[in-house]
């Protein structure tokens, strides 16, 4: 069974932050984003290979987003586009701030339970699934 949890993010917002407070009023377990439509002011990525981050302080259309939440950590990738109508993307971190609205969409999945447990063959903790 997948619970639907639908909230309209307003400008200012810290779209990582408030995933991650959805994730807490919801006690969600295990979920993903389903959809993500709107704005940003400010993004913050890090970039392919966990070495480098970006930040962008300009206006962005959020063009695409996904992620798979756990009780304690959200693993989220978005991808925005600029002004040109160029798109980029990344891991989300902390610091995207919502321009004029988000349309936020998650799925909760109560018959099960995500967590993140360290892979030696990787070096990150990766996805656990109960």
């Amino acid at each position: 069974m997948i619970t639907p949890i639908a909230v309209r993010l307003i400008q200012g917002t810290d779209l990582k932050e408030a995933i991650h407070q959805q994730i807490i009023l919801n006690q969600i377990k295990a979920g993903n984003i389903a959809s993500c439509v709107g704005s940003l002011s400010m993004l913050k990525i890090r970039l392919a290979g966990a070495l480098n981050t970006l930040t962008l302080q300009e206006p962005l259309e959020i063009v695409s987003i996904m992620g798979t939440l756990t009780p304690k950590h959200a693993h989220i990738h978005i991808s925005v586009a600029n002004q040109k109508g160029e798109v980029l993307g990344g891991h989300l971190l902390d610091g995207s701030i919502i321009d004029t609205t988000g349309e936020l969409i998650i799925h909760s999945y109560p018959q099960l339970t995500f967590s993140r447990e360290y892979d030696a063959n990787t070096g990150f903790t990766e996805l656990s699934i109960s």
